[in-house]
């Protein structure tokens, strides 16, 4: 299987949710399959029915973060030396070049990723353009909306 990147925070988030999975998700709906065993006849009980497929959900998600886990390749940003290259886990500042706007993005693992907190997954097009960028080099991302430029101000391994 391939190796999975992660920033040591996306790591530990993940570690943190199959802990809460197994300590305090799995018991509750073992518990709850229990007590719709016992309202009586299965095959017309929508509670047990219920119960089952949150089980289901349950050991999947179990399974997929023990899978990326195992799979993982930690990245501290803070250790990296890419003589200013935009890498994985690097925090960039970028400008549009059409509106001028400025913009501040981490580059993270696809577990990790969240545009609200400025982090965006390495899978992604702008993610895929900076990649191998220095600042003052410029961008070019095919966006839905047409070709778009930014440049790079800065790169930082935070």
């Amino acid at each position: 299987m391939n190796k999975v990147p992660l920033t040591i925070a996306g790591a530990e988030k993940l570690r943190a949710e199959l802990q809460h999975l197994k300590a305090v998700d799995r018991p509750n709906v073992i518990a709850a399959i229990a007590e719709a065993r016992s309202y009586g006849d299965l095959s017309e009980n929508a509670e047990y029915d219920a119960a089952k497929e949150r089980q289901a959900f349950i050991e999947g998600r179990i399974k997929e973060v023990e899978g990326k886990l195992s799979n993982a390749q930690v990245i501290d940003p803070a250790l990296l030396d890419a003589d200013g290259r935009c890498v994985f886990g690097s925090t960039v500042d970028i400008e549009d070049q059409d509106s001028g706007d400025l913009v501040t993005y981490q580059i993270v693992g696809e577990d990790e990723a969240d545009i609200k907190k400025g982090k965006i997954s390495v899978n992604s097009p702008i993610a895929r353009a900076l990649i191998g960028k220095y600042a003052g080099d410029i961008a070019q991302v095919q966006a839905p909306g047409g070709l778009r430029e930014y440049e790079v101000l800065e790169v930082r391994y935070e």
